[in-house]
């Protein structure tokens, strides 16, 4: 794709972030594929700060990064943190006057007043998540968290979600007269070197510690396999949150290119989340060509049937069975994961940046006479 040069930045976006999980890969992605077309992204980051490999992929894609220390709402003790973070991000908008504020927490916008159109994504919150992992009445700490995102997905000009899935419950969760629009989630190949020669292996990536994800199925089937299970992720969330890997290998944080290094080894993938509005990991390894057992949810079936196995979340044995069947099959996995990466080709980052700049469109069409979508689709 050749891009049309600007001379000068066509549009400039406050967008929130996080360094926690898929919500920084998302954001740097969008940001970098954005700028290709006059784009000028400020990312605002709150929660932890990103680490030395973070902020360096950032500063090479020529991303500006600011670290607000201010905390993200699922960390928060109570509403006035978020209340004042919301208003913090709303003077940082004032200053820095873009075009467009995009908000990956849309629970900001609860009390925070900005002069600009506000894009809001619904990339999960703790309603859905309780549903899906838990059932029943909310706890008390998680009904003022899902009031603000309420309040806040109401507010909203926009709200985008990255599957028609995960949208539909989100209308239905938070009774919004409309349902949120789908534009689905890109990423930018990784590139990393394998960890010397290794023999077939079975591996899952992400915040292992986030129960959604639901890690303990995939260590609890770890002790039934043949081959070695390896787990990327850190055990213990910013929420306090901490699991232990009994049967799987642990292997802690990874970068980005760490991460791409194991999954070019082409391991078969598995994912037995609970929860999962998008998965940004899975496309990662169906990307790398890696063979995917997936948990049988909503999401993951609209992404990816007919290019993964399914098995129920809590099966552990029928997990173990699965990837058994893969690894005595080299035929059928590497069948699998060609099917899997012709399927990746479909969520690029030039897909999802021409999906961001059609509802930045329509919120302020005048300032996109410079700027191709046609050419942004690519």
């Amino acid at each position: 794709m050749s891009a049309r040069k600007q001379t000068g930045p066509a549009l400039r976006v406050l967008m929130t972030a996080d360094a926690v999980g898929g919500v920084w890969q998302y954001a740097l992605d969008a940001a970098e594929g954005m700028r290709a077309h006059g784009v000028e992204t400020i990312l605002a980051v709150l929660g932890p700060a990103p680490s030395g490999d973070q902020l360096e992929k950032a500063r090479t894609s020529g991303i500006e990064v600011i670290d607000t220390g201010l905390p993200l709402d699922w960390t928060a003790e109570q509403a006035g943190e978020v209340a004042a973070a919301g208003q913090s991000i709303a003077r940082l908008a004032a200053e820095i006057r873009p075009d467009i504020v995009h908000l990956n927490s849309p629970a900001l916008l609860a009390d925070g007043s900005f002069a600009r159109p506000v894009v809001a994504v619904c990339h999960s919150c703790v309603a859905t998540w309780w549903e899906s992992v838990r059932g029943g009445p909310l706890p008390e700490a998680f009904e003022w968290r899902t009031e603000l995102v309420r309040r806040g997905y109401r507010a909203a000009d926009m709200l985008l979600a990255p599957t028609a899935a995960f949208a539909h419950a989100t209308a239905r969760v938070y009774n919004l007269a409309e349902v949120p629009t789908v534009v689905r989630n890109g990423r930018r190949p990784a590139r990393g070197e394998a960890p010397g020669t290794r023999d077939l292996f079975a591996f899952t990536a992400g915040r292992l510690w986030d129960d959604g994800k639901n890690f303990a199925a995939f260590d609890r089937a770890a002790a039934h396999l043949s081959i070695p299970a390896l787990a990327a992720g850190p055990l213990g969330g910013p929420n306090g949150t901490q699991i232990a890997a009994r049967h799987a290998i642990a292997l802690g944080r990874l970068s980005d290119e760490e991460v791409a290094g194991y999954l070019s080894a082409q391991p078969i993938f598995v994912s037995a989340a609970k929860y999962e509005p998008f998965g940004l990991a899975v496309l990662e390894a169906a990307q790398a060509g890696c063979a995917l057992i997936l948990s049988d949810i909503p999401t993951l079936r609209e992404l990816w049937d007919g290019a993964a196995l399914y098995v129920a979340p809590d099966d552990d044995d029928a997990f173990a069975r699965s990837i058994e069947r893969l690894s005595a099959d080299e035929t059928m996995r590497r069948a699998m994961g060609e099917a899997a990466k012709k399927r990746a080709g479909a969520y690029s980052v030039g897909a999802m940046s021409a999906g961001i700049l059609s509802a930045y469109r329509a919120l302020i069409p005048s300032r996109f006479r410079s700027i191709s979508l046609k050419g942004a689709a690519a």
